[in-house]
């Protein structure tokens, strides 16, 4: 298939099914983390450092940055929050060691997103760095974020997904979390909607009970099917079963590939719509082949 008929179903873009959490204050960790080939390491200066480690914590962060290997997995940061105190701070402190990106935490607003892409704009043209390569992942977990998920969406050119944050959004309205998680569906499928409607990534939300591997290879599998792209993790154990989640299957892919592949030769030859396995297929089901191409690591970027 040529490079421009793939864009016309879906934008290429890096694999994050799994984007595993480790605490910015603990080198061991990052460096556990840095070694399991997962998709996106979040070094995290917010919930997962205590307040009198945080200095340090940004310490460590650069470090781990400037001494480890992290291979193609990507090196993102976590900040504190806008309204904390030390969002400038995690910023500023740690940006020299250039990672690939940052998450910013309980985003409520397009001006959370737009005022960190200021502040790297201002870095990247003072390091001579390409405008705009760091990337932003903007966690939703909110009552406030979720009402405003179009404009957060759309809030600027270097945010790649939306995260969803379901233990802290059950907190903020009040809800008793349950493994079925009715209380937060809502919230879950309005991120992947936005996510999609803006070309974004979505990235669901952690699974806590990390010793429950059936539980979390239930609710990864649900994210799939409402759309997800990934799941994050907060344990190197869950890394694996997410990774299985959101992986196809040989048969998957097979299928897939025999079906892009005929839809080149019909795209060649001027058909429109042709049968495929007893189904007629449309653009929604070549949307999905190409998706699960992606999933499978066929493209990227």
């Amino acid at each position: 298939m040529s490079s421009d008929q793939q864009s016309a179903l879906l934008p290429h873009r890096r694999l994050r099914s799994a984007v595993l959490f480790m605490p910015g204050d603990d080198l061991h960790k990052i460096q556990t983390g840095a070694s399991l080939g997962v998709d996106s390491v979040v070094m995290d200066l917010e919930d997962g450092v205590a307040l009198n480690r945080k200095a340090a914590a940004r310490n460590v962060v650069c470090e781990a940055l400037q001494t480890i290997d992290f291979g193609p997995t990507e090196r993102l940061i976590r900040l504190n929050t806008s309204v904390s105190g030390l969002e400038h701070d995690d910023l500023f402190q740690t940006v020299s060691a250039h990672p690939d990106g940052y998450v910013l935490p309980k985003v409520e607003s397009a001006e959370a997103i737009r005022s960190v892409s200021h502040w790297l704009a201002q870095i990247e043209e003072r390091h001579n760095w390409e405008v705009g390569a760091i990337r932003l992942l903007a966690v939703v977990e909110t009552a406030r974020g979720i009402m405003n998920l179009n404009e957060i969406a759309a809030a600027d050119g270097r945010l790649r997904a939306l995260i969803f944050g379901a233990e802290d959004l059950a907190g903020d309205i009040g809800a008793t979390r349950s493994k079925e998680g009715w209380e937060i569906f809502y919230g879950r499928s309005a991120v992947v909607l936005a996510a999609r409607a803006h070309d974004l990534q979505a990235i669901d939300t952690v699974y806590v009970a990390f010793n429950d591997d059936d539980g979390l290879r239930e609710d990864a599998r649900r994210a799939l099917q409402m759309g997800y792209d990934g799941k994050l993790a907060i344990h190197p154990r869950q890394v694996p079963i997410i990774h299985d989640a959101f992986t196809p299957n040989a048969e998957e892919i097979a299928h897939a590939r025999a079906l892009m592949q005929i839809f080149e030769e019909h795209q060649r030859n001027g058909t429109g719509a042709f049968e495929f396995y007893g189904k007629m297929v449309d653009m929604p089901m070549l949307r999905a082949a190409q998706r699960i191409l992606q999933r499978a690591g066929f493209s990227s970027q």
